[in-house]
């Protein structure tokens, strides 16, 4: 038995797959894809439409589709780009829609900083760009600088040019007339702020505020006092008791005294 899954929309990280749930948007996290995963190491298909999300995360899912001891299947069934087109790699057989394409390029992030952290960052996107690299290059046999090549350039690659180039293996329905699917390429991650927020949000215990006028709270009040007079137990007694006692004894009349009163001693 074949097990299918699905990598549809952004590719986020499994921390914020909640608040894409919360908001009802598609989106593909690495704990999606692993806990799909048989256990008897029976096939899988994977089916890919994306435009791509976060680095990190795309490379978790490839890693993982790479280790899997099963045969792996990937059919690009719309778009498989940036961190999706890395996914779509790690296929035994790499299949893509007559519609579909293929879009790679390089890595990009948002720094802020002095010349310094700039020139600093520039390494780090040129070593995560070498390293992606090794992806393209093994699931294709072209050269590593072919590839970065193509990266810089920003390559989007149909369905003909993915099969010719090594990308994909072989072009699904090619023996139909009629394609029964679109592409997609829209990246419609949440910005991060947003996400900020909604966790933020999501943790804080909103403190609930309640406004009552004199005349609303004195019954609640006496109603209280109330019900800790007759539960309230002191030496043995509730405080009600207590309170009959002490009424009971002040209404005893007073023992008549001598007229001239009492010895001293």
């Amino acid at each position: 038995m074949t097990t299918t899954i699905k990598i549809n929309g952004p590719i986020i990280s499994s921390d914020d797959k909640w608040i894409y749930d919360y908001f009802e948007r598609e989106a593909t996290c690495p704990r999606d894809v692993i806990d799909s995963l048989p256990s008897d190491s029976s096939a899988i298909e994977v089916n890919i439409n994306s435009g791509g999300g976060l680095v990190d995360s795309g490379n978790e899912i490839y890693t993982a589709l790479k280790a899997y001891p099963g045969q792996v299947i990937i059919n690009v069934t719309g778009m498989a780009a940036s961190a999706a087109s890395i996914i779509a790699m790690a296929g035994d057989t790499v299949k893509i829609s007559p519609v579909a394409q293929i879009m790679i390029h390089n890595v990009q992030n948002g720094i802020i900083g002095d010349y310094r952290a700039m020139s600093k960052n520039s390494d780090v996107l040129q070593q995560a760009n070498d390293a992606l690299a090794n992806a393209y290059v093994l699931k294709t046999g072209l050269s590593k600088e072919e590839v970065l090549t193509k990266m810089n350039e920003e390559t989007y690659l149909n369905a003909d040019q993915a099969v010719e180039l090594g990308f994909a293996d072989e072009i699904l329905f090619a023996e139909q007339q009629t394609p029964q699917l679109i592409a997609s390429e829209a990246n419609n991650m949440l910005p991060q702020d947003v996400i900020n927020s909604i966790r933020k949000q999501h943790n804080q215990k909103p403190a609930m505020k309640v406004e009552l006028s004199a005349q609303e709270l004195k019954p609640i009040v006496e109603q209280a006092i109330a019900e800790l007079k007759a539960t309230a137990i002191v030496d043995g007694k509730t405080l009600n008791e207590w309170e009959e006692l002490n009424k009971s004894k002040k209404e005893e009349a007073p023992k008549a005294s001598h007229v001239y009163g009492s010895f001293l001693v």
